[in-house]
C-alpha cells in the first residue's frame, strides 16, 4: 500500500510557507550551534500529540487537527538541527511523525517503540530520530522494565517503591560518532493525579540508570537520560528523586523555560523543569564526552509560526520547547 506522504512531500510549499520556513531557518542559525566536524548535538522534544495532521499547507479555523503541513515542515526544520533527538508523544498512527521523516530526507532515520497500551500509556510511542551522516546506531536498542524482584505489591513500604512497570516504557538506544559511543534513555514520566504519583517512577529510573552505568555492560558508558520527566521545580521532591543517584542536568538547562506557557518574566527558579537532559558527572559512570553548551529553542519568539494564541500554537507545534546539549567528539 503506497504511503500518502510520498505525494505530499513531492508538492512544494506555496510562497508564503516557504518564506515562513526561511525565517525559521534564519532564527535557528542565529540561536543554535551549527553542526561541525568535531561536535555532537543531542536534543529532546516532547511534540504534543504527534499524530494526525491536516494535509493542507494551511489549516483553517475549526479544522481538526489544526496542525497542518506547514507546521510539520517547521517541526522538521527544528529537528534537523540535531544529530540525534529523542521525541516524546509520538502517537499510534504516527502520521505527522512519518511526514516529518519524509521532509527530513533520505539521510535521516529513526527508531521507535510500539505503543504503550492502557490509559496511563496514553497511546504514545517514544522515538529517536538521527542524522545518518553524523551518527549511527551502535547495536543496542531496548526498553527498560522493572525486574520482578524490584516491584512491590501496591501499598508496600517504602512509599517511593515502584509497584508496577513504568507507565510509558523508557526506551534506550546506543549510537556512535567517530570513536565516541553513547547511550540515550528517553522517557515520558507518568503525570498522575498529584506530584507524589511521579516519585516512584523517577526514583526507580534513577536507580535503574545508576546500576546500569556502574555495571561492566559496554553500553552503559556515556549514559544520558533525556525526555519529559514532569518535574515541577528544581529542588522539589520530584527533582530530589530524579537526582537521588547522582544524575545531574548541565547548568545551562537550569534556568530556561520548558513550555510555551512558562512566564518569560518569572524568576528562573519558577520555570517548570519538566524536560531534562542529564548524566552522571562523577564516579565510574561519569560522562566522558566533553560538554560544551546547552540550551533551548523558543519558537514562540518573533512570530515564527502563525497562530491565533499560545494554546493553538501548542497544537500546531508543541506546548514544550526542545532542549539541546552540545558535546565535543
Amino acid at each position: 500500500m503506497p504511503d500518502r506522504t510520498d505525494t505530499l512531500t513531492a508538492d512544494p510549499p506555496p510562497a508564503d510557507v516557504a518564506a515562513e520556513l526561511a525565517g525559521l531557518v534564519d532564527a535557528l542559525d542565529r540561536r543554535l550551534p551549527r553542526k561541525q566536524p568535531t561536535n555532537l548535538l543531542v536534543g529532546t522534544w516532547n511534540v504534543r500529540g504527534f499524530d494526525r495532521f491536516d494535509p493542507k499547507w494551511r489549516s483553517r479555523p475549526g479544522d481538526s487537527p489544526i496542525r497542518d503541513r506547514s507546521n510539520v515542515a517547521a517541526i522538521a526544520e527544528i529537528v534537523r538541527r540535531f544529530d540525534v533527538v529523542a521525541v516524546q508523544e509520538v502517537r499510534r498512527s504516527a502520521q505527522a511523525f512519518l511526514l516529518m521523516m519524509r521532509r527530513l530526507g533520505p539521510d535521516w532515520a529513526f527508531l521507535v517503540t510500539d505503543v504503550t497500551e492502557g490509559r496511563p500509556g496514553n497511546g504514545e510511542r517514544l522515538a529517536f530520530v538521527y542524522d545518518t551522516t553524523r551518527v549511527q546506531p551502535s547495536g543496542l536498542a531496548c526498553e527498560l522494565v522493572v525486574a520482578a524482584r524490584d516491584a512491590l505489591p501496591a501499598g508496600s513500604p517504602p512509599a517511593t517503591a515502584l509497584d508496577r512497570q513504568f507507565a510509558r516504557t523508557p526506551y534506550a538506544a546506543s549510537f556512535v560518532r567517530g570513536s565516541s559511543r553513547f547511550t540515550l534513555v528517553t522517557l515520558h514520566v507518568l503525570y498522575g493525579d498529584a506530584p507524589a504519583d511521579r516519585v516512584p517512577e523517577l526514583t526507580a529510573l534513577a536507580q535503574w540508570l545508576q546500576r546500569w552505568s556502574a555495571s561492566p555492560d559496554p553500553w552503559g558508558e556515556n549514559l544520558m537520560a533525556l525526555g519529559d520527566f514532569n518535574i515541577d521545580r528544581r529542588g522539589d521532591p520530584l527533582y530530589d528523586a530524579f537526582t537521588s543517584t547522582g544524575l545531574r542536568p548541565p547548568d545551562g538547562l537550569n534556568h530556561v523555560p520548558r513550555t510555551i506557557f512558562d512566564d518569560p518574566d518569572a524568576p528562573p527558579d519558577d520555570h517548570s523543569f519538566y524536560d531534562q537532559i542529564a548524566w552522571f558527572p562523577q564516579g565510574r559512570a561519569r560522562l566522558t564526552l566533553p560538554f560544551v553548551n546547552a540550551g533551548t529553542f523558543d519558537f514562540t519568539a518573533g512570530g515564527l509560526v502563525p497562530a491565533v494564541d499560545d494554546r493553538q500554537l501548542s497544537f500546531r507545534i508543541s506546548d514544550h520547547f526542545p532542549l539541546w546539549c552540545e558535546f565535543t567528539t
